[in-house]
């Protein structure tokens, strides 16, 4: 089954309206940069001196924050990291997730054109501090609790 993509609009109506969480799956200084506000970060990708790498505790810190039953928004710069997690945590049995497709920065075309406004240029809230518990650190943590 091929993962539901929503606009930033919409992506922040399921977080406010309908008890989704928004999880940002960029990198951890992507994120303190700014982020959806009430946002948890849980990267999909690391970024090392080698450039971007797995982050091999995605799928642990994801059960471990979260049941498969929880009700999830993913997000990224633009949409393409959250798309893959998405649709691997799909594979992995998350019923309810559906992936914000033109992320923070917006979605471009292969010319480097804006497709789409992202969360920030949509006028949505953006923090660049994240809420207690919801930071990768913290998050992390919890999974090996």
């Amino acid at each position: 089954m091929a993962v539901q993509r929503v606009s930033p609009t919409e992506a922040d109506r399921l977080v406010r309206e309908e008890g989704y969480a928004y999880v940002d799956v960029r990198s951890i200084p992507e994120f303190q940069a700014g982020h959806p506000a009430g946002a948890y970060n849980i990267p999909f990708l690391h970024k090392t001196s080698a450039g971007m790498q797995p982050n091999p505790d995605f799928m642990a810190v994801m059960t471990s924050v979260f049941s498969k039953g929880a009700k999830l928004v993913l997000g990224c710069r633009s949409g393409n990291r959250s798309l893959r997690a998405a649709e691997l945590l799909q594979q992995a049995g998350f019923l309810e997730v559906v992936d914000q497709r033109a992320g923070l920065a917006g979605a471009r075309d292969a010319f480097g054109q804006l497709r789409e406004v992202g969360w920030e240029a949509a006028g949505l809230d953006v923090a660049s501090d994240a809420l207690t518990g919801r930071d990768y650190e913290s998050l992390l943590r919890h999974d090996r609790g």
